[in-house]
């Protein structure tokens, strides 16, 4: 065999390999009018349709309404889908997440979500967002349909961008762009390991490290006031939205004491702010609704932060802070496991949050702490149609189903790479019965 008949042979076969295991090709536009009937349609700003009509046209929802007090345009030529006894939601928003930067945690060459340096806001997310990740069909699977993209490492590691999980490049899924800077507040504490065991230190650094933060803002802020600088700086040119609104500052501490410097921080300097993290939120409610302060929650499905807390406190700090009156939405934490993002409001409910409460921390809340809620976030007239239906409980993962989804419109390829294996090896098993 000659050398280069050998190499066509390769060629072939690892081109099958890429094709068969491709991504999933994104939805064309929609073509045609789109009529939902007879589903409960949880609208995710706290109102529910028992037996509602969905209709859509051109991305934009056009009707939503109870299907018994409205008589549909016969002329329209509408699909329609007729989802009796099933769940109509808004597209769930996934904030802080590495999805797209992350495919395998354990394999360096796929990770992509930091960059060398602690002060760098000038970098972008989204310019290294990967939309053939064959971990976003996973996610889209629970009703997940758009995320904010957020870069990590270092003190302040750039700028996110919220996606549509749906796309052929970064540029196509882009929904919003560069819209917060984020900053990782000092941590009072050091961690360190002795053998098997993890030492808790002081961090004696922290008032140095704060120091830094407020010098780096101060230069900054300096900058910003200047009407034209000689020569551009890319790191404050990146900072600019902060000071002119255009941006939000996310946060990201877990700590009360932190949490309370930080916001303190952020109100000296005018600055718009969210917190991410937030465990011990629930102990400073009256500061966080005093300063207007929303929190993008980590997991729900978590330990305790501190020893002599209950063990299920993480579960209940969702309601705490819906009682109290502070504006907070669900997340995962940035890890590889955002696909369970619905569980952790459906832990919420089961600790005491209302239902709807818990659906609007997955879409309404985090549309308006993104600032995006003018256009999605929940089923109204004029917003994107960008829902799913699902057969069952979709906080409920005994009983989730998510069997459509459509991303403006677009109905979206929900099969996924696990889908594809449980199929496989559930045909090799059962052909031995």
């Amino acid at each position: 065999m000659t050398v280069h008949l050998k190499f066509k042979i390769l060629s072939l076969l690892f081109f099958g390999c890429v094709i068969s295991h491709a991504q999933q090709t994104p939805a064309p536009p929609q073509s045609q009018p789109v009529l939902i009937t007879g589903a409960v349609a949880h609208l995710g700003n706290g109102q529910v349709i028992e037996n509602s009509a969905i209709a859509f046209e051109d991305g934009k929802l056009t009707i939503v309404a109870d299907a018994r007090l409205i008589r549909i345009d016969g002329s329209k030529n509408y699909r329609i889908i007729d989802a009796t006894g099933k769940h109509i939601y808004p597209g769930f928003i996934a904030p802080n997440t590495n999805l797209g930067l992350v495919e395998i945690n354990a394999v360096r060459a796929t990770r992509d979500h930091s960059e060398v340096g602690q002060m760098t806001p000038n970098v972008r997310s989204i310019i290294a967002y990967n939309t053939d990740s064959r971990v976003t069909p996973t996610v889209r699977s629970n009703g997940i349909l758009l995320a904010q993209i957020t870069p990590q490492g270092g003190t302040i590691p750039g700028s996110s961008s919220i996606v549509e999980l749906d796309a052929w490049n970064w540029e196509d899924a882009v929904y919003r762009e560069d819209t917060g800077i984020h900053l990782s507040w000092p941590s009072l504490f050091s961690f360190s390991r002795r053998g098997s065991a993890e030492v808790i230190n002081k961090n004696k650094n922290y008032k140095t490290q704060v120091q830094e933060i407020e010098a780096f803002f101060l230069e900054a802020k300096a900058y910003f006031h200047k009407r034209s600088p000689k020569e551009k700086n890319l790191k404050f040119e990146a900072m600019r939205g902060l000071f002119d609104k255009t941006k939000k500052l996310f946060i990201h501490t877990d700590l009360a004491k932190t949490m309370m410097e930080s916001i303190l921080f952020a109100k000296k300097h005018e600055l718009d702010a969210v917190i991410v993290g937030g465990r011990e939120s629930w102990m400073i409610t009256d500061f966080l609704k005093e300063h207007e302060i929303p929190i993008v929650l980590s997991s729900t499905q978590a330990l305790p932060s501190r020893e002599g807390e209950d063990i299920d406190q993480p579960f209940k700090t969702p309601v705490q802070l819906h009682e109290a009156g502070v504006l907070f939405c669900f997340s995962h934490g940035g890890y590889d496991t955002q696909r369970n993002l619905p569980f952790q409001a459906g832990q919420a409910v089961g600790f005491g949050l209302d239902y709807e409460e818990a659906l609007k921390a997955l879409t309404l809340n985090t549309a308006m702490i993104l600032g995006i809620d003018q256009t999605v976030g929940s089923l109204e007239a004029e917003k994107d149609a960008t829902l799913f239906i699902s057969d069952g409980d979709v906080l409920d993962m005994r009983t989730s189903k998510v069997e459509r989804a459509f991303i403006r419109g677009k109905e979206i390829d929900l099969d996924n790479k696990q889908k594809a294996l449980y199929r496989k090896f559930k045909a090799k098993y059962h052909s031995n019965d």
